[in-house]
C-alpha cells in the first residue's frame, strides 16, 4: 500500500481533488455571484458592465452538458484542478509532498475550486501565463510567442486583474522591450483582445469607468487598511499565511521566472494596500498572488527542514477544517448562520414563486435576488436599479423592457411597511406589490458629451441628447398616462445630498426626440460633485438613466 501510494502519489492527489470539486459543485447550491454570472452566460456578449466575458463562456459551455449546479461549475472545477497541476510544474525544484502539504494548508484554494467565480478561471489562465512565459524566454520562437500571446489574451478576457500580472512580469525583465518577439505577441494580443476593446469602445467605456472611478471610492477609513492586510493573512490560511507570506518574501530568486513571481506577488499586494487609502479592499481581490506565493513558499521551505513540520500541522488541521466545513455546506446540520445562508437559496426561491405564481418577479437594487431568483424558479426576472445605488448588468440586457407593461410583482427585503404584502422565507422576509402595468423607463438613455464639468458660475448647463429605444417610443404612445418624471440627483461620494425634478416629462422627452438643455442652480457649497439623471415612475425607485458627470464647483 505504502509503494502504491509512493509510486502513484500524483495521480491519487489531482483525481481526490477533482473528484472533491466535482462532489461539491454537485450538491452545493449556487450562491448569488455565481447565479448572476449563469445569467450573463443567457446573454452571451464580448464584454459585461462587471467583468469580461470568459466566466459567462465557462459557465454556458458546462451548463449545456448539466442543466443544474454541477452544469454551471463543471468547466471551473476542471480548471482548478489543472491549475495546482500547471503551478505545481512552475517549481524547479520538485518536493510533491511538500507542495501539496502547502496547497491543502490554502483553504481559498479548496473553496474557489469547485465555485464559478471569476477567480477560479483567473488563477488558471495566471498559472498557464507564468508557464508559457517561462517557455518564451527560454526560446522565443514563433510557437512560444503565439502560445504566449494567447495566455495573455485569455487573462485579460478573465478578469482586468491580468494586467497587473502581465505588467509586474515585464517589469521584473526590462530587457524582453528590446526582444522583437515581445511586441509581437503584443500585437496578436491585440488584435486577439480586439472584440472585448470595441464592445467597451462601444459601451462607452462603461467596465473600465466603474472599475477605476466608482466602485470602491469613498472616505478613508483606518479598518480598510487593517481589515486589508488581516485579510491577506487569512486567504493564504487561514493559519498557513504566518509561514507561507514570510517563506516567499524571503526567499531570494534564482530565474527570471521566479524573478517574474516575485515581482508580481510584492506588486499585487501593494498596488491593494494603496487602494485601501482610497476605499474598501475586498479581499478577493489579490487572488492571482496566490501563484507566487505557493511555488517561492515552496522553494524556500524545501531547504528549511524544521519549517515543513509545523506546515503539516497546520494543513492537516486546515483539512480537517475545510472537510468539516464542506459537509456543513451540503448536509443539514448545525446551526444556521451567514455563511451557510449563502448556499441555501432553492428554499427561499420556492416560497416566492410559491406566492407569486406564473408572474415575474422585479426586485429592487439586487442583481443577487434577481439571479437567485431566476435560477432557482425558472422565472425571468429583473433587477430595478435606483440612481442612488450601483448599477449592475440589468442595466445593459433587455430583462426591463422584456418586463415593460406586463403584470409584476415588486419585491424587496427593505422597507416592509412599503409594500401591500410579504412573505416569510428561511433567509427572512420580502415585501411585495402588485403591479398591473410595470413602466420603469430605465431604458430611455440621457446621452451627456460632458463627463467632467469644471465651474465658477451659479447654474450648471448640460445639453442632453435623449436615446429613446422603439419599444419604449410605443409603450409611451400607448400609454399616455405614464408620465414619468425627469429627475437630476447631486452626490457626494455615494450620498444623495441634493435631487431636483427637472418638470420635464418621459412623454415630452420621447415626442421632442432631438437635444435639449437643462439649467442647474448650483446651491451647494464649493466642492466636487457627482451628477447623474434619472426618471421617476408611478412609485418606483429613480432609474439610472445617464452616466455620471464630474463637476467641480
Amino acid at each position: 500500500m505504502n509503494l502504491f501510494f509512493q509510486k502513484h502519489h500524483r495521480l491519487l492527489f489531482y483525481s481526490s481533488w477533482l473528484l472533491l470539486a466535482l462532489a461539491q459543485a454537485a450538491s452545493t447550491e449556487l450562491i448569488a455571484d455565481e447565479a448572476y454570472y449563469w445569467v450573463y452566460s443567457r446573454f452571451p456578449a464580448w464584454g459585461y458592465f462587471d467583468h469580461p466575458p470568459m466566466i459567462a463562456f465557462l459557465i454556458k459551455s458546462g451548463y449545456a452538458i448539466f442543466h443544474n449546479e454541477l452544469g454551471v461549475r463543471l468547466v471551473c472545477a476542471l480548471l482548478s484542478t489543472f491549475t495546482i497541476l500547471i503551478t505545481e510544474s512552475l517549481t524547479e525544484r520538485k518536493n510533491p509532498f511538500l507542495f501539496y502539504t502547502i496547497v491543502l494548508s490554502i483553504s481559498v484554494l479548496q473553496i474557489a475550486g469547485f465555485l464559478a467565480v471569476p477567480d477560479t478561471p483567473l488563477l488558471f489562465f495566471t498559472a498557464l501565463f507564468f508557464y508559457t512565459y517561462r517557455s518564451f524566454i527560454k526560446n522565443a520562437n514563433w510557437i512560444n510567442t503565439l502560445l504566449l500571446a494567447i495566455a495573455i489574451s485569455l487573462l485579460f478576457y478573465t478578469k482586468y486583474h491580468g494586467l497587473l500580472i502581465v505588467l509586474f512580469t515585464f517589469l521584473s525583465n526590462i530587457k524582453l522591450f528590446t526582444r522583437w518577439q515581445t511586441w509581437l505577441a503584443g500585437f496578436f494580443v491585440l488584435l486577439l483582445y480586439a472584440p472585448h476593446l470595441f464592445w467597451q469602445w462601444d459601451h462607452d467605456w462603461v467596465s473600465f469607468r466603474y472599475h477605476l472611478f466608482e466602485s470602491n471610492v469613498s472616505s478613508y477609513k483606518f479598518s480598510y487598511t487593517n481589515d486589508y492586510l488581516l485579510g491577506q493573512i487569512l486567504l493564504a490560511g487561514p493559519i498557513a499565511g504566518f509561514i507561507l507570506f514570510p517563506a516567499a518574501f524571503i526567499y531570494k530568486t534564482k530565474t527570471e521566472t521566479e524573478k517574474a513571481l516575485k515581482f508580481t506577488l510584492v506588486g499585487i499586494y501593494l498596488i491593494f494596500l494603496l487602494s485601501s487609502f482610497r476605499g474598501k479592499v475586498e479581499v478577493n481581490w489579490t487572488m492571482p498572488a496566490m501563484i507566487p506565493l505557493i511555488v517561492l513558499s515552496h522553494q524556500f521551505i524545501l531547504d528549511k527542514t524544521s519549517w515543513i513540520k509545523p506546515l503539516r500541522v497546520i494543513a492537516f488541521v486546515s483539512l480537517l477544517l475545510i472537510i468539516a466545513g464542506r459537509i456543513y455546506l451540503v448536509v443539514d446540520i448545525g446551526p444556521d448562520n451567514s455563511t451557510k445562508g449563502r448556499f441555501r437559496n432553492k428554499a427561499w426561491a420556492k416560497t416566492i414563486a410559491e406566492k407569486t405564481g406564473e408572474t415575474p418577479v422585479v426586485f429592487y437594487n439586487s442583481y443577487q435576488r434577481a439571479s437567485l431568483f431566476w435560477f432557482y424558479s425558472g422565472k425571468p426576472s429583473h433587477s430595478h436599479n435606483s440612481y442612488t445605488d450601483r448599477k449592475s448588468n440589468y442595466n445593459f440586457w433587455p430583462t426591463e423592457s422584456n418586463l415593460l407593461g406586463k403584470k409584476v410583482f415588486i419585491a424587496d427585503i427593505y422597507g416592509m411597511h412599503t409594500f401591500s404584502d410579504s412573505v416569510k422565507t428561511k433567509k427572512g422576509w420580502v415585501g411585495f406589490t402588485y403591479d398591473s402595468l410595470y413602466s420603469a423607463l430605465g431604458g430611455i438613455k440621457m446621452m451627456i458629451k460632458q463627463k467632467s464639468i469644471d465651474l465658477d458660475s451659479a447654474y450648471v448647463t448640460i445639453n442632453i441628447n435623449p436615446q429613446v429605444p422603439v419599444e419604449y417610443q410605443n409603450f409611451l404612445r400607448s400609454h399616455h398616462d405614464i408620465n414619468g418624471m425627469l429627475f437630476v440627483g447631486i452626490f457626494k461620494g455615494k450620498e444623495l445630498v441634493k435631487e431636483f425634478n427637472l418638470e420635464i416629462t418621459a412623454q415630452e422627452i420621447a415626442k421632442q426626440g432631438s437635444p435639449f438643455d437643462i439649467s442647474i442652480a448650483r446651491r451647494l457649497p464649493h466642492g466636487s460633485y457627482d451628477i447623474r439623471l434619472g426618471i421617476k415612475t408611478k412609485n418606483y425607485f429613480t432609474t439610472h438613466n445617464s452616466e455620471t458627470i464630474h463637476v467641480d464647483f
